[in-house]
């Protein structure tokens, strides 16, 4: 049996104190432990926390978006993320698409650009983008496009001042007279039908080529550009027009195409007779010979002439101061109120042309042009076949006419001189020839060689072959003609030849 004496006693009673301290030590470890890792489960937590609730991909797509079946439009969709840009899918419908820009990786903002192509069917389509971003997560928006008819018929209200198309089977009217200003270039593909508004005086429609512009208007022998009044029904594809007689004219204006090559003039440079002096487009003339302003190929320009003063309408084509660098060939010119083709000085060489109904004079030339033209038909003008003036300034050069064929019919004469005119005329036929009709002049100038023409019964060349003229002209049958034009060239692209009109050439 134990027993404590005092000093035991007071042993044991300073053991329980050392327990009981120790204790309560232990137990503020514990908690200040507990705490710590308390405070880092905390904070790890919200960590991961912060983590997941990242933001998700915010996609923006645009909107009012249209486009006409068979052709494409480009979509931007805008996107944020905050984890970042990996990828981009879409699913669309109505057409197909492709991603044309992708967006940046790792990039918190940016565009993906997808190219929409329309299908054939009228209506709704849409493009459904999404975006995910590093930590898999995505964000969409979806991208409404209507689609409507392809459209067919454009209205031209200003000058052309940019690079500019005019596509295959569409329609473009002019509103108005329209330039193609210096340094741009108008494209016209083979089909298109171009009409122009009726109008007088300052508000006469006509296409306008200014110097240093350039027109590529190149037609094939299937498909022709056909420039007319915006009377007239025709539709790209056809020749012959459904409506209109090809004896109208005076419906609109013309084509008129100004270079930089040297005129006969008072100015190395004045405003072309049509177009009002208030329009700085209608300059021309220069000291380039060699001045490009475009291709002129397969074109019929058809009931035009308007005027815009007294006695001042605009021809068919109007050539004022075209260099050589310029083509024009198989040209068609109907029913024009002024002349077919007037040449204002220039170098410019022009083959394969019919003149058909021309109002005034088919082939006029003015201020010493200086080119060629090589194989046309004249039919019915109604006031010369030729009108072929001398120069108007110090500067002289002589025109070419070569390869042609004139059926007078109604016109009131064959051919009309200056005594300073400077022209050569070879191998030209003359026919259906009336009494009144004449070859008016013998100028110094004229260098005229193996002139054929079939005259009426009872009357003599010298009837019709004035001064002398007579001299370079034998006398034919009519069909036993040995030279003229080659009519083949205008089969098949021509009104003429739709007609029936280009028998018997």
């Amino acid at each position: 049996m134990f027993t404590f004496d005092a000093s035991d006693r007071v042993n044991f009673a300073l053991y329980k104190l050392l327990y009981k301290s120790n204790r309560k030590k232990m137990k503020i470890n514990y908690l200040k432990i507990t705490g710590v890792i308390m405070i880092a489960l905390f904070v790890g937590f919200t960590s991961c926390k912060k983590d997941e609730t990242k933001q998700l991909p915010v996609v923006t797509a645009p909107v009012n978006l249209e486009v006409q079946k068979g052709t494409s439009i480009d979509l931007t969709f805008n996107y944020t993320t905050d984890g970042g840009f990996n990828a981009a899918t879409f699913v669309a419908t109505g057409g197909t698409a492709v991603i044309k820009t992708s967006g940046t990786s790792g990039s918190s903002s940016g565009t993906v650009v997808i190219t929409y192509s329309a299908g054939s069917t009228i209506g709704a389509g849409s493009v459904i983008l999404t975006v995910t971003d590093q930590e898999s997560q995505m964000g969409t928006a979806t991208a409404v496009i209507n689609i409507v008819e392809e459209q067919l018929v454009f209205y031209v209200t200003g000058n052309i001042t940019q690079n500019t198309t005019w596509q295959t089977g569409k329609t473009y009217i002019l509103e108005s007279r329209i330039a193609v200003v210096n340094g741009v270039t108008l494209t016209i593909q083979p089909g298109v039908v171009v009409k122009g508004q009726a109008g007088t005086g300052a508000n006469a429609t006509a296409l306008l080529v200014a110097r240093g512009g350039k027109l590529m208007a190149e037609g094939t022998a299937t498909s022709p550009i056909i420039f007319t009044s915006v009377a007239d029904e025709i539709v790209p594809g056809e020749i012959a027009s459904p409506n209109l007689d090809p004896d109208l004219n005076g419906l609109w204006g013309g084509v008129l195409i100004l270079g930089y090559a040297p005129i006969s003039a008072d100015a190395p440079s004045v405003q072309i007779e049509g177009i009002p002096p208030s329009d700085p487009n209608g300059l021309y003339g220069g000291d380039n010979s060699t001045d490009n302003s475009g291709v002129i190929r397969y074109v019929s320009i058809r009931h035009g002439g308007t005027n815009i003063g007294e006695g001042n309408e605009i021809n068919g084509l109007t050539l004022g101061g075209v260099g050589s660098g310029t083509v024009i060939e198989n040209i068609e010119i109907v029913a024009n109120q002024d002349d077919g083709i007037e040449w204002f000085g220039g170098k410019v060489d022009v083959k394969n042309v019919i003149f058909w109904n021309i109002g005034d004079d088919a082939v006029d030339t003015d201020q010493s042009w200086g080119g060629t033209l090589d194989n046309f038909i004249i039919i019915n003008p109604f006031d010369e076949c030729f009108e072929l003036d001398g120069p108007e300034g110090a500067m002289q050069d002589s025109h070419t006419l070569i390869n042609g064929s004139a059926r007078a019919d109604d016109a009131q004469g064959l051919v009309d001189l200056d005594d300073n005119s400077l022209v050569t005329m070879t191998n030209i036929y003359f026919f259906t020839i009336k009494d009144g009709q004449d070859f008016d002049l013998n100028p110094v100038g004229l260098n005229a060689s193996n002139l054929q023409a079939t005259i009426p019964a009872g009357f003599a060349v010298t009837d019709f072959f004035k001064d002398g003229t007579d001299a370079y002209v034998t006398v034919v049958a009519e069909g036993a003609n040995t030279v003229g034009a080659n009519a083949a060239v205008f089969q098949g692209w021509s009104w003429a030849s739709a007609a029936g009109e280009l028998n018997g050439f």
